[in-house]
């Protein structure tokens, strides 16, 4: 089974096809298709076939569809100092893309 690895959202991601992968936000609108053009590494499972990039892939793609734009669980940020009264409490939520890897070509 072949994989690659994608760079998008400052992070890496190891993907193959039929994957469903979380990745930071992308102002795309959810069911439509496009590329990721960043491909740092592409492989059909074995060591011997593998390309890799310096640092891209000059061709290849990884081809996705957007299943659904939403927010993470909240994180909360709590700031304490002892023995001075300060206190803050104040939360967060990640927003993320979901896509499905639908084919990669190199």
């Amino acid at each position: 089974m072949g994989f690659a690895i994608i760079k998008t959202g400052g992070k890496q991601y190891k993907v193959a096809e039929g994957d469903k992968v979380l990745i930071e936000k992308l102002e795309q609108e959810v069911g439509k298709e496009f590329d990721f053009e960043e491909v740092l590494l592409v492989t059909n499972g074995s060591a011997e076939n593998a390309k890799i990039g310096q640092p891209f892939i000059k061709g290849a793609k990884v081809h996705a569809k957007v299943l659904e734009q939403g927010k993470a669980e909240k994180k909360i940020v709590f700031r304490y100092h002892s023995k001075t009264r300060y206190r803050k409490k104040k939360g967060h939520r990640q927003p993320f893309t979901k896509v499905e890897i639908l084919k990669i070509t190199a």
